[in-house]
C-alpha cells in the first residue's frame, strides 16, 4: 500500500474576498494578516472577517494561517498575546511568526510556523526551530533544490514550506534594513518602503558611470510552476504563493493555475495527495502571464543564474505580443500572432530603455489605435500586454465552483425511510424519516434520485445515489426536497465537529545548542526584553539590540544572494570577463545617497552598505 504524503497549496489573501476566492479556486491553505503585527501592515483584517473566512475554509478542510510575523515592542507583547487567544477562539489553524518572545508568552495551544523572516536557510536552524516546538518552517527563497533536500533529509520531521510564485525580496528576509535606514520604515515591522524597487545609477571607485537610471536590486518574479514535482521529491510539503497585497483576480488566476499543475502531478504520483477536500471546476483558463509579473525566474533553485533581475523596470511587463511594423494614419501596425482587445494595456521600452505604455482605444485587425496621443514608436519595437481587458472582465465574474463529493443511500425503515450520506472524507450522517408508507401508481425511483441530487446551492455534489426500497413507494417532491435540505445541514454540522484541528500539547522540549556561546548582532532582530531573555536562556553570550531601536552605523543594510557583479558578468569565481571598472562600486539613488556594494565571495553573497 502506497503511503501518501499530504501536500498543501498555500495561497495569499489581502482580505476576506481574496481568501474566499483562494479557497474556491483550489487552495489547501490560506495565509492572511491579523488586525495588527503582520509583515504587510497595509493588509490587516478584522476578527469578524477572519472568523467568516475560517468557517468557510474549514468546510473544505482548508487551513487558515494568520501572520503575526513582525518584531514586537515590549509594550505590544500583552496585546499580541490577547490577539492570539482571540485568533485561537475563532478557529485559526496556525500562526506564522517571527519574534522569539512569543515562546515565552502564555499562548493557547495553537501551532506556530516560523516565518521566512526568521532567516531559515540551514539544517541547523531548522533543527533548532523544531526543537523549540515550531510545527512548520518557511524556508528562505534563495535556497537551491539541493539545499532544500539537505534540510529535509537532516530534519525530516519538520514540514517545509517553500515559496513557488510571486515577488522576490533581494535581501534574505528578516535581514534587510534599507527601508528603516533610509525612510524610517522597518521591513521587520511590516512597513517596507521597497528600497529595492528604486532606480539607481552605478559608479565605480573613480566616479566613472557604469549605468544610469536602472533597477539593479529589483528582481523578477518567482515562477516554479515547472519545478513542483522536483520540490515535492526534495521534501517540500507546503507550496506557497506570495501576494498578500495582490487583488482577487491575481489570487484567482495564480491559485487556479497551481491547483491544475499539482492535480496533474497527483494523478501520476499516488504517493502525493492534496491536503484539503473538494474538486474545483473553473469557468476560465488560468494563465500566469495574464497576472502582474516583472518577468519570471527560477531564482536560485537550479543554481546561480544571470538573468534574474528586472533591470529596466520594477513594473509589470506582461506578455510579449509582437513588434511594431510601422505607424500610419494614427495607427500602430503590428506583426505578431496574438490578438489585442479594445481597452488593453500595452507597454514597451522607449529609446532610453525605460518602460512606457499606452491604452488601446480600438483594434482593427493588426492595427492598434492608442487612446493617448503622440505615441511614437520605432519599427521593430517589441510590444507587451500588461492588462488584458477581456481576461480581466472574465475573471471578475464568478469563475470557480468547489464541490465536495457525496455518496447517498436511500433505504427504508419499518416505520419510514432512511437517508445515509457519506462525503469524500468519510464523514457521514443518517437521517431517519418517520412516515407512513404508500405505494405509488407511477415509478418513483427517477424522481427520488433527481430531487436528492439537487445540490446546486450547497458545497456538495452527489457522486452516487443508491435507492434500495422494497416497493415503489410514493414520496412527494416537496418532502424529498426537505429531506435533502435537512441532510445537507446535518452533514455540514458534522463536518464542523469532525474538523481535524491541530492542537499543540505542552511537551518537554530539549532545545539544540544553536545559539550556545554566540554573540548575536542586530541580525537577531531583538526588539524587546522578552526575546533577549529567551536568547540568553538558549545560551547566547551577548545579544545586541535590533537595528530598529539602535541603528548600526557600519552595519550592512542588505544581505543578498543576488550579486550585481555577477549580473554584469564580472564575477571572479564563476565568470572569466574582467571588469573595466575599479572597485568598490556604488549605487547612487535619485536623492544622491550612495550605497557601497561589498562582495563576500567565500559565502557567494553581496552586501549593501550606506556610504557616509
Amino acid at each position: 500500500m502506497i503511503k501518501c504524503r499530504r501536500i498543501e497549496l498555500l495561497a495569499p489573501a489581502k482580505n476576506l474576498e481574496c481568501g474566499l476566492e483562494a479557497i474556491k479556486h483550489g487552495a489547501d491553505a490560506v495565509y492572511i494578516g491579523a488586525p495588527k503585527f503582520g509583515a504587510r501592515a497595509a493588509a490587516g483584517n478584522s476578527l469578524e472577517d477572519l472568523q467568516q473566512l475560517v468557517e468557510f475554509a474549514h468546510l473544505y478542510r482548508v487551513r487558515i494561517y494568520v501572520t503575526i510575523n513582525t518584531i514586537l515592542k515590549d509594550e505590544e507583547l500583552k496585546e499580541t498575546c490577547d490577539l492570539i487567544w482571540n485568533l485561537y477562539r475563532i478557529g485559526v489553524d496556525a500562526l506564522i511568526v517571527q519574534d522569539l518572545a512569543l515562546l515565552s508568552l502564555p499562548l493557547p495551544p495553537i501551532p506556530l510556523h516560523s516565518s521566512t523572516q526568521m532567516d531559515n536557510r540551514t539544517p541547523e536552524k531548522v533543527a533548532f526551530l523544531h526543537s523549540m516546538g515550531y510545527r512548520q518552517a518557511v524556508l528562505a527563497r534563495e535556497l537551491t533544490l539541493q539545499e532544500i533536500r539537505e534540510i529535509h533529509e537532516k530534519v525530516p520531521q519538520m514540514p517545509l514550506e517553500v515559496f513557488v510564485h510571486g515577488a522576490l525580496c533581494v535581501s534574505f528576509s528578516g535581514q534587510c534594513y534599507a527601508s528603516q535606514a533610509c525612510f524610517g520604515r522597518s521591513a521587520n515591522r511590516g512597513e517596507c518602503a521597497q528600497f529595492c524597487r528604486l532606480p539607481f545609477d552605478m559608479v565605480d571607485a573613480d566616479g566613472k558611470n557604469i549605468f544610469s537610471d536602472r533597477y539593479p536590486l529589483s528582481l523578477k518574479d518567482l515562477n516554479q510552476s515547472e519545478q513542483l514535482e522536483q520540490l515535492l521529491d526534495a521534501g517540500v510539503s507546503s507550496l506557497k504563493i506570495e501576494g498578500r497585497l495582490k487583488d482577487a483576480s491575481y489570487v484567482k488566476n495564480v491559485t487556479a493555475y497551481y491547483r491544475q499543475q499539482l492535480d496533474e502531478i497527483f494523478s501520476r504520483r499516488k504517493e502525493y495527495r492534496k491536503s484539503s477536500s473538494g474538486e474545483v471546476e473553473l469557468n476560465f483558463y488560468p494563465q500566469l502571464s495574464k497576472s502582474f509579473n516583472r518577468g519570471f525566474t527560477h531564482y536560485f533553485l537550479n543554481g546561480r543564474q544571470k538573468d534574474i533581475c528586472s533591470f529596466v523596470s520594477p513594473k509589470s511587463l506582461g506578455e510579449e505580443m509582437g513588434y511594431v511594423k510601422e505607424q500610419r494614419g494614427g495607427a500602430i501596425i503590428m506583426a505578431g500572432t496574438r490578438h489585442f482587445n479594445n481597452g488593453d494595456g500595452v507597454c514597451f521600452l522607449d529609446d532610453r530603455g525605460r518602460l512606457s505604455g499606452f491604452r488601446v482605444n480600438r483594434v482593427d485587425q493588426n492595427k492598434l489605435y492608442p487612446l493617448e496621443k503622440n505615441i511614437q514608436l520605432r519599427p521593430r519595437t517589441v510590444l507587451y500586454r500588461n492588462y488584458d481587458q477581456e481576461f480581466e472582465k472574465l475573471i471578475s465574474r464568478p469563475s470557480a465552483e468547489r464541490s465536495i463529493k457525496l455518496s447517498m443511500v436511500f433505504s427504508e425503515l419499518p416505520d419510514g425511510f432512511l437517508l445515509r450520506v457519506i462525503d469524500e472524507d468519510d464523514c457521514g450522517i443518517s437521517l431517519p424519516i418517520r412516515r407512513e408508507k404508500e405505494e405509488a401508481r407511477k415509478p418513483q425511483e427517477e424522481n427520488i434520485r433527481t430531487q436528492l441530487s439537487k445540490l446546486g446551492n450547497t458545497p456538495y455534489v452527489a457522486e452516487s445515489i443508491d435507492i434500495t426500497l422494497s416497493k415503489n413507494y410514493f414520496l412527494p417532491s416537496s418532502l424529498l426536497a426537505d429531506i435533502r435540505r435537512m441532510a445537507v445541514d446535518k452533514l455540514t454540522e458534522a463536518r464542523k465537529i469532525c474538523y481535524p484541528r491541530e492542537v499543540v500539547r505542552p511537551a518537554a522540549l530539549t532545545p539544540t545548542d544553536y545559539f550556545s556561546g554566540k554573540n548575536l548582532t542586530y541580525l537577531a532582530n531583538c526588539y524587546n526584553g522578552e526575546s533577549r531573555r529567551k536568547y540568553l536562556e538558549l545560551g547566547a553570550a551577548h545579544v545586541d539590540e535590533a537595528f530598529e531601536s539602535h541603528p548600526v552605523c557600519d552595519g550592512a543594510l542588505m544581505y543578498c544572494r543576488h550579486c550585481v557583479r555577477y549580473m554584469m558578468g564580472w564575477c571572479p569565481t564563476h565568470q572569466q570577463k574582467k571588469s573595466p571598472y575599479r572597485e568598490p562600486y556604488f549605487l547612487v539613488s535619485k536623492d544622491g545617497r550612495r550605497f557601497r556594494l561589498d562582495f563576500d565571495c567565500r559565502n557567494c553573497q553581496m552586501r549593501v552598505y550606506e556610504a557616509k
